[in-house]
Formats: structure tokens, C-alpha cells, sequence
């Protein structure tokens, strides 16, 4: 499996056939110029997830892609003239390689706003993208992407879904919101489960797994 972090929380993931692109949001760059994907994933409908002014130019690039988000975001894709299953905790699909989402709802952020859905997609039964959620799933999970930051999460909680997925390998998502995220990746490796590998790979940079 070939992963590459185009920025926060969006991931081109290269399995076998599969050609997948992951949260294409507004923090992040080099999604736009991708072709031959199989799949496009989206984990919740917040825009540093699910950029809908390119997600278009990306879909026409790419006619031979199947769209797949949580039940908020398809309604929106929809809107933007782009055919789109929606899908939730249990589902299934093969996109070249099998994806089973896990995850119900969006982290929350304040018991004063509302509740968002939010679906964590498990690629190749290896790599756990987990969304804004820090639900741990009730599988063995190989490759984790975490949290590094954000405001529905205090680093400590990344640390203890870090260390209660235990997987062999993770690496760090979701960091756009820090002025210093080595910091927050330094605590995460030197904090983390004893049996993971934790990387941290450049924007841009493919990595294999």
C-alpha cells in the first residue's frame, strides 16, 4: 500500500487496482491534478474535509471514480451535480480493494452545536482513516492515520485512541491547526503504544506501508 498526505487530513492511497482519494478539503493542495482514481472518499461534511468548490473539477477529471461520504455530506456532493452513495456504520464496497466503514457521528465540539455524521473508512483491511471521530472499531487495524489536533480533541485523547487501536504503523492527520505540529508529534510517538512504528511523512511525499 502506497499512502501520500496532500495536507491535514486528506490521503491518496495507492492498493493493488485501487486508486483512492480520501477528504479532499479546503487545508489541503495536490488533490486537484490526481487522475485514474477508483474511488473518492469523504469522511464528514466540514470543509477542511470536503472542498466542494474543486471536488467538481476533480469528479470530471475522474468520471470513472465512485463517490462515497457519510449521510451529511452526500446531500451537499448531490447538490453539486455529483453522483454520490451515501453510506454508514456496516457498510461495505469494493473500490479495487475492500473498504468497510465504522463510526456513527463526529467527535463533539461543544454540547451547544449540533451533531454532524461521520463515517471512518477501513482500506484494504489495513489502513484506518478515522475522520473527526475517535471511535475506537472493534478490529484489528494494521495502519492508523490520528488526529494530531483539533478543537474537538485534546492531545491527550489522540494519545489514548493511539495507543487503544494499537496498530503497527501510524501516522499523523488533522494538523493545519497548529503553529508547531512537531510538538504534537513528538508527544504522540514518545507516548504511544511501544509495539507502533510512528512516521511522519512530508506533504506530498508517497510512503509504503
Amino acid at each position: 500500500m502506497q499512502i501520500t498526505k496532500l495536507g491535514h487530513s486528506c490521503l491518496h492511497v495507492v492498493d493493488g487496482t485501487a486508486n483512492i482519494l480520501i477528504d479532499p478539503g479546503t487545508f489541503s493542495a495536490g488533490f486537484e491534478i490526481l487522475t485514474d482514481l477508483t474511488a473518492i472518499l469523504v469522511t464528514h461534511e466540514h470543509a477542511d474535509h470536503l472542498d466542494l468548490d474543486r471536488l467538481p473539477g476533480v469528479v470530471a477529471a475522474n468520471p470513472q471514480a465512485a463517490v462515497y461520504a457519510d449521510g451529511g455530506s452526500a446531500p451537499r456532493i448531490e447538490a453539486a451535480g455529483i453522483t454520490v452513495t451515501a453510506v454508514k456504520a456496516g457498510d461495505s464496497f469494493d473500490v479495487g480493494t475492500p473498504v468497510v466503514v465504522f463510526g456513527v457521528n463526529h467527535a463533539v465540539i461543544h454540547a451547544d452545536l449540533p451533531s454532524v455524521a461521520n463515517a471512518s473508512y477501513l482500506i484494504g483491511g489495513r489502513l484506518l482513516h478515522p475522520g473527526d471521530s475517535l471511535s475506537v472499531p472493534a478490529v484489528a487495524v494494521e495502519i492508523l492515520a490520528v488526529p494530531a489536533a483539533a478543537p474537538w480533541m485534546a492531545l491527550k485523547e489522540g494519545v489514548d485512541f493511539y495507543r487503544a487501536v494499537a496498530p503497527k504503523v501510524a501516522f499523523p492527520i488533522h494538523e493545519r491547526i497548529l503553529a508547531n505540529p512537531a510538538m504534537a508529534y513528538g508527544l504522540l510517538e514518545k507516548l504511544g503504544p511501544q509495539t507502533s512504528t510512528w512516521l511522519a511523512p512530508a506533504d506530498g511525499a508517497p510512503f509504503d506501508v
